[in-house]
This record gives structure tokens, C-alpha cells and sequence, in this order.
């Protein structure tokens, strides 16, 4: 049973300002983890010191928590490498 995805307004907003093709792979890598958080082709890494992990597309960031028992993955920030971890 694949998670519920909740993307915060600030990542939203992100998220439409992108062009069409990285907002199409940013969206289809986030179905895929939502599928499966687990799997070690997405790239996904937790993040030092918080709850939160990123998953890497190219040169864009997707921050995002993730409650198991809830079964959602709650989308934080969309931004490129250098500047989605401030």
C-alpha cells in the first residue's frame, strides 16, 4: 500500500515554478518513493541530526519527513542542491 503524499505549500509553490520536464521527473520520483521509501535505487539518504531524509534528482533536492505509522511521506522543500539544506 503505497503512502499518502502531503506537499507543504512552500514546496508546492516550488514545484509549479519548475519547467515541465524536472517537474515531471520530480514528480514521477516522488510516486516512486511513495511506492517504496525503501528502495536503494531512489537515492534516498537521511539527513544528520533530523527526522527528515532527502531524495536526490539531478540537481534538485525533495526534503521530506516520513510517518510509518501513518503511512505519509510529507513533502518539505523542492529546491536545487546548494540551497534547499539552509
Amino acid at each position: 500500500m503505497p503512502y499518502e503524499v502531503k506537499i507543504r505549500r512552500q514546496a508546492r509553490q516550488k514545484l509549479r515554478s519548475l519547467p515541465s520536464n524536472d517537474r515531471m521527473r520530480i514528480v514521477d520520483k516522488i510516486d516512486q518513493v511513495a511506492v517504496n521509501p525503501d528502495d536503494p535505487e531512489l537515492d534516498v539518504k537521511a539527513l544528520v541530526g533530523s527526522d527528515l531524509f532527502r531524495l536526490r534528482i539531478g540537481g534538485w533536492r525533495v526534503i521530506f519527513g516520513r510517518f510509518d505509522e501513518l503511512r505519509i511521506l510529507s513533502i518539505e522543500k523542492i529546491g536545487p542542491r546548494g540551497d534547499v539544506y539552509k
